[in-house]
């Protein structure tokens, strides 16, 4: 019974993933993420109060699927810290392909709509971009101090930097209804952030030109 109650749980809040994606928060309904999920709206509130409950869980489900995707990523064995901030940007630009609900992030999409109306969401939302940037400095301060330790920049503000560019990126491959766009403006964000750094000459090699 608790594995069932656990399952049917999951299968929301992937639906959840799915559809708050493609129709956005204010959208959405409890009866598409039942459609969606293939469940009744009872086994719903079983499990969620509200739909804003069930966001905050989704926000939670969604981080950790993330967490452990780039966990597991190869950029992430890079000895060098410099290659793994780079290699960040080209995992995050390979991910950037098939329907549009399937790589745009969730985070980025409910904040957008949620900032004002609903604090516990936009707090959550804060919360997992903030900690998964976070992850990124720890990076970006090895990489400094090895090749760019006088210059003005602090990790952490960088690192949001690159959180601005990817999350506008998919703004822009809504609004282009394509991914190409996105890939291109990482691309772009792989260039500046060579400039940076100053690594021997044989590691400015991007991985998508």
């Amino acid at each position: 019974m608790g594995r069932t109650q656990s399952n049917s749980k999951t299968k929301f809040l992937d639906a959840a993933l799915h559809v708050i994606r493609a129709k956005g928060y204010e959208a959405t309904t409890v009866d598409d993420i039942c459609a969606e999920a293939g469940l009744t709206k009872g086994s719903f509130f079983h499990h969620f109060e509200s739909k804003e409950e069930l966001a905050l869980a989704a926000a939670e489900h969604f981080a950790t699927m993330a967490e452990g995707a780039f966990a597991a990523a190869p950029y992430r064995q890079a000895e060098d810290p410099l290659d793994r901030v780079l290699g960040y940007v080209d995992f995050r630009a390979s991910l950037m392909k098939g329907e549009l609900p399937d790589f745009t992030c969730l985070l980025g999409m409910m904040v957008q709509e949620t900032y004002e109306t609903h604090p516990e969401i936009r707090q959550a939302c804060d919360r997992h971009i903030s900690a998964h940037a976070r992850t990124v400095a720890s990076d970006i301060a090895e990489a400094k101090k090895r090749y760019a330790p006088h210059a003005p920049w602090e990790p952490d503000s960088l690192a949001l930097h690159i959180q601005a560019v990817i999350h506008g990126a998919f703004i822009l491959a809504k609004a282009r209804n394509g991914p190409e766009v996105a890939v291109e403006c990482l691309t772009h964000l792989r260039r500046y952030l060579e400039t940076q750094f100053t690594p021997p000459q044989h590691k400015r090699r991007s991985a998508h030109g």
